[in-house]
């Protein structure tokens, strides 16, 4: 009876302890978190030296869309462990933001064993990347050293938005196929 109630108490503690990580996920690293607007973002990006913002500069607008995206260099100042980092807007929020880390002061298993300690186990693993998630982010470790922050549902809304309808050929053509 004893053992029963120790292997209950330990499969729901994994249980509980799972569902706390998956609700734990951070919306951001370093000051800048996702959902922020743009000017918010800067101000958070001026903060933090180890992201290598210069300003406005570093700030372009895509064509045709209402996205901006946000590009910087860290590898200038040399003593960060970032390189690169885009912080992609839409509709003025911060939904996307990608970080290659300086892979020779960081080691891609230093990440993930750290990532797994505070986080739990990855919902998703592959050779190529690790993946955790809940209903507000997505987290992702990529190889060979890109750490990705998604806000799951600005990302969906866009998402919405490009779906195209279907022309009037396709539909038909489903209906006709329906009938036979």
């Amino acid at each position: 009876m004893k053992i029963i109630k120790k292997i209950c108490f330990s499969t729901l503690s994994i249980f509980l302890s799972a569902f706390l990580f998956a609700n734990d996920l951070p919306n951001g690293y370093g000051g800048v978190k996702l959902g922020s607007s743009l000017e918010t973002t800067k101000e958070q990006l001026k903060k933090n030296s180890d992201f290598g913002y210069n300003g406005d500069r570093d700030v372009s607008f895509l064509p045709g869309q209402d996205d901006t995206l946000i590009e910087t260099d860290a590898t200038r100042w040399g003593g960060t462990f970032l390189e690169r980092c885009w912080f992609q807007f839409n509709d003025n929020r911060l939904y996307t933001i990608i970080i290659n880390v300086n892979q020779s002061k960081m080691d891609y298993y230093s990440i993930f064993t750290t990532l797994c300690e505070k986080y739990g186990d990855p919902e998703s693993l592959t050779p190529q990347k690790a993946q955790w998630s809940n209903d507000d982010v997505t987290m992702t470790l990529e190889k060979p050293l890109t750490l990705k922050y998604v806000d799951n549902k600005i990302f969906d809304e866009i998402q919405d938005k490009s779906r195209v309808e279907k022309s009037v050929f396709e539909k038909t053509r489903e209906m006709f196929l329906e009938d036979l």
